[in-house]
């Protein structure tokens, strides 16, 4: 047993303390800062003497010979982080689903006092005074006037939800850039974390920004996560390079990243819309060149949650589905049934000089009526005397007859509508889109509340205590003042046998 030894023990307690204070002050530096795990050092007592083995000298006991810090290690729980992901996914689908909705909502704006039904109820009117009044004038220009309003209507809804329509593409291909970066990012991370932890480190600052990366990527994939040993001189605490995997909706799984290789995701740019007019956009999938290999996907393929198939199912998909091409699709279905009654029924009167109507609506450029291309008759707004408001084949002045049946449309169920009339079908359109929104705000809510539960749990875990701190700060300050005295004590214990023996007598 070496004369020293006691020296050296407390001066291992002194800096393993010491150390211990370190930490504590990083931890309370980074007390704000996002995504930070609170750090502790991993105490362990150091080898006892004598040691084992056959040239191991014998004594009655066994020595500690102190303690050292065996490594620093972030306090951080796997599974709840899996939980954590899990549920921003969630939030993340329906999130994007709420917010497309919404704007939906905005541009359909009903009820109220400038919507569609309002315009159409106007339109209405104006036909049932015409009816009354098919002399007058100004009567007729009211009513094409209303007839105006209403196909503005439905051309404002068509152009305003197709200019959303795009910007959902948009966020789609700018989501994907930023996935593209994540990837990136967690393979240089991989790459810089296999570098260090086979030399018996644990690069936890690192870990931290590989894990707020991943908490970012789950809120647009679901994503799936295993972790490979470094090897070398790799601490137990040491985590790894991680594999992540997207799931898709067969239970396969696609390899985003692995070691410090990245897949590359694109749109299929063949199918990115054009303009704002077609009918039809869509984007077709995805082209992903993961590690070792390159396929596309179709969005049908991928998992039903995550902010990603929230905004396809938003923008639609190549068979025509989704919230806004559906919705496309009814507003053009109501247009062409109504504009195809009207002119039918407009056909069959005649105008104020006994003259057979023509169309009331024309299909602007030609072709079937959408809600896009719906116009009121060129002819019509020139000279609204060429309105068909009688159904005499002679010029009858007070004859109102067949404004009358213009009227009742309104009332005449519309085989493009399945017999619905356009007021009961918009209707229904509108009660079904409320209900979707509804359905979606109480799902975000819902998601919202457990990912702060388990936001919560995962904070009690890994975030930064001020007052835990302090505490250990004044904890580990005693053991190192204990540590400096014990020295103190040994040093004059030594002193003594040094100086102070072999000295009798003087």
């Amino acid at each position: 047993m070496s004369t020293f030894m006691g020296l050296e023990t407390s001066k291992r307690g002194l800096f393993t303390q010491q150390s211990a204070l370190y930490t504590t002050g990083h931890n309370i530096s980074n007390a704000n800062t996002l995504g930070y795990s609170r750090q502790r050092v991993n105490m362990e007592a150091t080898g006892g003497f004598p040691g084992t083995g056959l040239t191991a000298g014998t004594m009655p006991g066994f020595l500690g010979t102190g303690v050292q810090a065996g490594s620093i290690q972030r306090i951080r729980d796997g599974f709840v982080d899996q939980q954590y992901r899990q549920e921003s996914n969630s939030l993340g689908y329906w999130e994007s689903r709420s917010s497309a909705i919404s704007q939906m909502e905005d541009v359909m704006n009903e009820p109220s006092a400038y919507g569609l039904q309002k315009t159409l109820s106007e339109f209405w009117q104006s036909l049932q005074d015409l009816a009354v009044n098919p002399e007058n004038g100004g009567a007729r220009a009211v009513v094409v006037e209303r007839g105006v309003a209403v196909a503005d209507s439905f051309n404002y809804m068509h152009k305003s939800l197709t200019e959303i329509q795009t910007n959902l593409g948009k966020e789609i291909s700018v989501t994907t850039s930023q996935v593209n970066s994540i990837l990136k990012q967690l393979s240089a991370l991989n790459g810089q974390i296999r570098q260090i932890e086979p030399n018996g480190y644990t690069p936890n600052d690192l870990y931290d920004a590989r894990d707020i990366l991943l908490d970012e990527l789950a809120v647009v994939f679901p994503i799936e996560t295993s972790y490979e040993e470094s090897g070398g001189r790799a601490l137990a605490s040491a985590e790894g390079s991680v594999t992540v995997s997207m799931r898709m909706k067969d239970g396969s799984k696609v390899t985003l990243v692995e070691g410090n290789t990245s897949a590359t995701l694109s749109t299929d740019p063949s199918s990115l819309p054009t303009t704002t007019t077609n009918e039809n956009i869509a984007i077709k999938g995805f082209k992903i060149a993961a590690p070792g290999q390159t396929a596309e996907y179709l969005f049908s393929e991928f998992s039903d949650t995550g902010k990603m198939k929230s905004l396809m199912n938003s923008y639609g998909t190549t068979d025509g589905k989704g919230l806004y091409p559906e919705m496309l699709a009814e507003l053009t279905k109501m247009a062409a049934a109504f504009g195809d009654q009207m002119n039918k029924v407009h056909s069959e009167g005649t105008d104020i000089n006994g003259v057979k109507g023509g169309n009331f609506f024309d299909a602007k450029g030609g072709g079937p009526f959408t809600a896009g291309n719906i116009q009121v008759s060129d002819s019509l707004v020139k000279d609204p005397n060429l309105l068909a408001a009688s159904d005499s084949i002679k010029a009858e002045v007070g004859n109102g007859k067949n404004a009358k049946k213009l009227a009742d449309v309104q009332l005449t169920g519309l085989p493009g509508l399945g017999n619905s009339t356009i007021r009961d079908y918009f209707q229904g359109v509108i009660g079904q889109l409320g209900v979707n929104g509804q359905h979606a705000n109480r799902l975000t809510s819902n998601s919202m509340n457990l990912l702060g539960a388990v936001e919560h749990r995962r904070a009690s875990i890994s975030s930064v205590s001020l007052d835990e701190e302090m505490t250990d700060m004044i904890r580990y300050q005693q053991a190192y003042n204990a540590s400096a005295r014990m020295i103190t004590v040994v040093d004059e214990t030594l002193d003594k046998i040094i100086n102070g023996m072999g000295r009798a007598g003087m």
